[in-house]
């Protein structure tokens, strides 16, 4: 893959630039979590289903996400029904359940016939001591307890220490290293629970990991806070994480977590990285999600948004009309298509020019002399100043009608 690839995308020949990508310790094979129906439920004013969890978990796995975190059985009764009934679906997909770290949430979890659990414990020493009122030795005793015993019952193990990004790393390791010896664990998260890595930070802590647990594989769940979810996630899989945690749309608690399709998209046309999601699926994807939550997605969502692939002013719908039947990638960041999105076309309004105009009047089979065509395209910018959007068909009609 290179920075031009004909039909799907036109980026930066930088992006591509040995002396960028000798840098980068990409995993041979990286996979997504999807935590939309635990952490995306965390948002407020998210409720799913029983029946909308199920559904999601279907289509996520037809988009060909790796792992699928399910829910917490723990929470409420069709939480756990819900769970249940994903596990029993037979999807490709892993499916794992969020536990605290107590033996009985582990048997909970079994007892929803998932595939593994992530373990969640506090790993700060601020937030131990002044949030959970723990002292670290009772955080380790009962993540060892809790671990061995998800072992026993045969679930993979993620160990989740959250607020990981803000502890002083000598306390986080030592946390780790003591669940890792004496409890168990298949792979260790790092968890930016308040979103407060930048990349590089992100990028070293991964690194620093993989080094004091070369054997051990890391996964990244990062928070979106500072708007770096994104930019933090590839920076820790370019580190050597192979997991990444998000969500569709990027919803989740607070300002929410990594978004599922940004992420993918990115690491595919920006980096190079094949993740094996259909990407074409995205587009459904996110509106089924977005429906389910009752939560629109922004117009202008990277990737997503309804109105990304839209033109009102004057210059890029020229440029646009001139290029799409040749190259459209020349205006174009990525193929629509690669996402699911629609064929661009343009709008009407303050900002547009005389392509645009002609534009409307050929779909809308109307013809203005040429002489008249300054004055509609006047009209037009005062309607659209007036009523402060682009135009609809029917307002357009009666301008046009008006002269």
């Amino acid at each position: 893959m290179g920075y031009h690839e004909e039909g799907k995308w036109w980026v930066s020949p930088a992006d591509y630039d040995p002396e960028v990508t000798e840098k980068f310790n990409f995993p041979p094979k990286i996979e997504f979590l999807d935590t939309t129906l635990r952490d995306g439920e965390q948002q407020p004013s998210i409720i799913l289903t029983k029946d909308e969890k199920v559904a999601i978990a279907k289509k996520l796995d037809a988009v060909g996400v790796h792992r699928i975190e399910a829910g917490t059985p723990a929470v409420l009764k069709e939480d756990a029904e819900a769970i249940r009934e994903i596990t029993s679906l037979g999807l490709k997909s892993k499916i794992f359940a969020f536990v605290r770290n107590m033996a009985k949430d582990m048997q909970l979890a079994k007892e929803c016939g998932v595939d593994g659990v992530i373990a969640e414990m506090v790993s700060s020493e601020h937030m131990l001591t002044y949030g959970k009122r723990w002292t670290k030795e009772r955080a380790i005793q009962a993540s060892v307890e809790a671990t061995l015993a998800a072992r026993e019952m045969g679930l993979y193990v993620t160990y989740f220490p959250a607020d990981s990004s803000r502890a002083e790393f000598d306390f986080l390791l030592d946390i780790i290293q003591h669940v890792y010896e004496e409890g168990h664990m298949d792979s260790v998260a790092l968890v930016d629970t308040m979103g407060v890595f930048s990349p590089e930070g992100a990028a070293l802590r991964v690194r620093k990991l993989r080094e004091r647990f070369p054997t051990l594989p890391v996964e990244v769940h990062f928070h979106d806070d500072y708007a770096m979810g994104v930019a933090t996630t590839i920076a820790g899989l370019a580190a050597g994480a192979s997991v990444a945690h998000v969500t569709v749309n990027g919803i989740g608690e607070r300002a929410g977590g990594a978004q599922l399709e940004a992420v993918a998209l990115a690491l595919r046309a920006l980096y190079g990285q094949e993740t094996g999601v259909d990407m074409t699926q995205f587009k459904s994807l996110s509106h089924f999600v977005a429906q389910a939550a009752r939560c629109a997605v922004a117009p202008t969502k990277p990737v997503v948004g309804d109105k990304i692939f839209l033109w009102e002013t004057g210059l890029p719908s020229s440029l646009w009309m001139n290029a799409k039947d040749t190259d459209p990638l020349v205006m174009l960041p990525y193929m629509y298509s690669l996402t699911g999105q629609n064929e661009p076309y343009l709008l009407l309004g303050k900002k547009s020019g005389k392509d645009n105009l002609k534009v409307w009047l050929e779909e809308n089979g109307a013809e203005v002399p040429q002489e008249k065509m300054g004055d509609l395209l006047q009209l037009v910018k005062n309607k659209s100043y007036a009523v402060k959007r682009d135009l609809t068909k029917e307002e357009f009609d009666e301008l046009v009608k008006s002269l």
